[in-house]
């Protein structure tokens, strides 16, 4: 699914208004109907307070107001008149609405005419004072406006889009006061590029994608650097198996991990790999962790390094389709000098990178330009912020990250609440999947064990980084059908990659 930006969804909604052909008015009734439609279906109460700018979201605004009043239910309609313009469908809306008894319409020019006392506490407000058009902070009445309502205790429904936030923005903007802090978002067709980044969760919240019906092929021919992964992506990408294959038709992958201490990670990283469909594993360890390893995945093939603790060498590697390095390694500096003579010798192998690899590389930044071609890197955010440094906000993180990649010719997975894919061309994919208690011990070997095995049965880099985040996500979801988010651990979503899988092959 696209990211567009404001520009390119405006010219969506005029390719719509042409195409299909339907008039403005028809095209803001369709969408105001389905955020009828949600909010009865999710949100019913008996009292809306529904706040309304003068622009094409405050006209969702009033008719959202106007398909709510036939329903048993108080409706009190603010419009801030923050100008004296209405736009023309706005107007239109104005006039059908003020003709309906049972809804109250109040226009505001100042802010001591709103008794926030008197709207119902049990009751919802919906805010549609700025669209995703806008392009400069709040100011004025409107500010006002907007952090009087953030005090309230109200549920708050932002009409697609949180007033004052923007849904694209530069490196230089700066998350300040202005901005309405959501509870639910009701985003029109397509998310928006600023919903992604952690930094506007607060204002936000929770976000769905209400389908209001603009055409495909208006949304096909713009260009983007974003996109927002969802099960149809996947499912498209996932490999089907032949009747007659056999576990030499779905890679050999050598995975390096674990040190004293911390063979937990390589023992997670080894059972995600097999659960995710690899032919054959060979996990290479330290001497120390053996038995370990042997008790705790009989289905590995083991190598054994000459140190009792560490990594120190590795085997040959012709026989080996993709090879992962660093859940549980540690940096010893003999495991940094092994690290290196491993990116001398590797050739064609795909590799995926993680962990304590990762943090080699950043204390020996020489090492990246020896990288593979389109070598998969999986930080979490401390680890990526030392491998390219601090940056200003969400924004700059992600042209940080465009531009690592580009620079390295690398792919790299971003991790958090909707990791990122970031590729050399510049795209960037979130991800849809996955919940807030993957955020245990263990989740990112968990993850390195599923794009690994998906490197070495065939996946190109792109496809396995994309469905290997997916995947790790969907079976922590999965997870959540026996589990609390705060009881879920690492092992709950190794078990749960197989039903993962059997999803997208229905």
């Amino acid at each position: 699914m696209k990211i567009l930006s404001p520009e390119q969804i405006r010219e969506v909604d005029l390719f719509t208004i042409k195409n299909e052909p339907i008039p403005s008015i028809d095209l803001m009734e369709r969408a105001a109907q389905k955020a009828t439609d949600w909010i009865i279906s999710n949100k019913m109460t008996y009292s809306y307070a529904i706040f309304c700018g003068t622009g094409n979201n405050g006209g969702d605004g009033l008719a959202i107001a106007r398909l709510l009043s036939r329903l048993p239910v108080k409706i009190d309609v603010f419009l801030i008149k923050f100008s004296d313009n209405l736009s023309s469908d706005a107007q239109s809306n104005l006039s059908r609405l003020i003709e309906i008894s049972n809804v109250s319409v109040y226009e505001i020019n100042n802010i001591v005419e709103i008794d926030f006392n008197e709207i119902n506490e049990d009751g919802i407000i919906l805010d549609c004072i700025f669209g995703s058009g806008l392009n400069r902070a709040t100011k004025g009445l409107a500010k006002e406006v907007i952090e009087k309502i953030n005090e309230t205790e109200q549920t708050v429904i932002s009409i697609d889009i949180p007033s004052g936030l923007f849904a694209n923005y530069d490196s230089n903007f700066r998350a300040d006061t202005g901005i309405i802090e959501a509870d639910i978002t009701l985003s029109f067709q397509l998310p928006k590029l600023s919903f992604l980044l952690p930094e506007n969760a607060k204002f936000v919240g929770k976000w769905e994608i209400i389908d209001i019906g603009l055409l495909q092929e208006g949304i096909d021919v713009h260009d983007t650097n974003y996109f927002y992964t969802d099960n149809s992506k996947i499912k498209s990408i996932v490999k089907s198996r032949h009747k007659f294959s056999h576990k030499g038709n779905f890679g050999h992958a050598l995975l390096i991990a674990g040190s004293y201490g911390k063979m937990g990670a390589a023992v997670l990283a080894s059972r995600a790999c097999l659960k995710s469909g690899v032919g054959l594993l060979t996990s290479h360890i330290p001497h120390w962790g053996y038995q370990i390893m042997q008790n705790s995945v009989p289905e590995a093939m083991t190598s054994i390094d000459r140190s009792e603790m560490f990594f120190t060498e590795f085997p040959a590697l012709k026989s080996y389709n993709a090879i992962g390095i660093g859940p549980g390694l540690d940096t010893k500096k003999n495991s940094a000098t092994a690290f290196e003579e491993l990116l001398n010798k590797v050739s064609d192998q795909k590799m995926v990178i993680d962990a304590d690899g990762l943090n080699i590389l950043s204390q020996n930044k020489f090492l990246l330009v020896k990288l593979p071609k389109l070598s998969i890197l999986t930080p979490h955010p401390k680890e990526f912020e030392r491998l390219v440094g601090k940056s200003k906000n969400e924004m700059h993180r992600l042209e940080l990250l465009q531009d690592f990649c580009k620079h390295y010719n690398v792919i790299t997975v971003l991790k958090g609440a909707h990791t990122v894919v970031a590729l050399p061309d510049g795209n960037c994919y979130f991800n849809s999947s996955g919940n807030p208690g993957m955020a245990t011990a263990g989740s990112g070997d968990t993850l390195t064990g599923i794009i690994l095995a998906l490197l070495a049965q065939g996946y190109s880099e792109k496809d396995a980084a994309l469905t290997g985040v997916y995947i790790h996500g969907l079976a922590g979801d999965h997870a959540l059908l026996t589990e609390s988010e705060e009881s879920l651990i690492a092992s709950d979503i190794i078990s749960n990659i197989g039903s993962a899988f059997k999803s997208l092959h229905h």
